[in-house]
């Protein structure tokens, strides 16, 4: 038995502009909310860096949380999710393809054991 599975994805070429956009971010984190059937205990946190910076959120859910931030400057987005619930795969590739023209992405899968 495991106390949860955490998920470390990270998505490369992607379009900068996109990684400045809150409102796809806010997307992204709505669709893996809905696909997870993820139970968010407040809304989720924001902070947008001045000029040509990315973002980071984070949302604090009731299975544990979900994270991203973005660097613009690299093309680059990085997605942790933590789990403490068994929880079906979710199409992170095909995803962040689609919003964020991501060339390259990485999904990593740890199992977090008691022991």
């Amino acid at each position: 038995m495991t106390p949860g599975c955490e998920w470390v994805v990270e998505a490369f070429g992607c379009q900068p502009e996109a990684l400045r956009e809150l409102v796809s971010l806010q997307s992204l984190f709505a669709a893996l909310i809905e696909g997870l059937d993820l139970h968010p205990v407040g809304e989720a946190q924001w902070h947008q860096f001045p000029g040509p910076g990315g973002i980071t959120g984070l949302a604090l859910l009731a299975e544990s949380h979900l994270a991203c931030h973005t660097f613009p400057e690299h093309g680059a987005l990085c997605l942790n999710l933590f789990c403490c619930r068994p929880r079906p795969e979710w199409g992170y590739d095909r995803e962040l393809r689609q919003r964020f023209g991501a060339a390259d992405v990485r999904v990593r899968r740890l199992e977090r054991p008691l022991e």
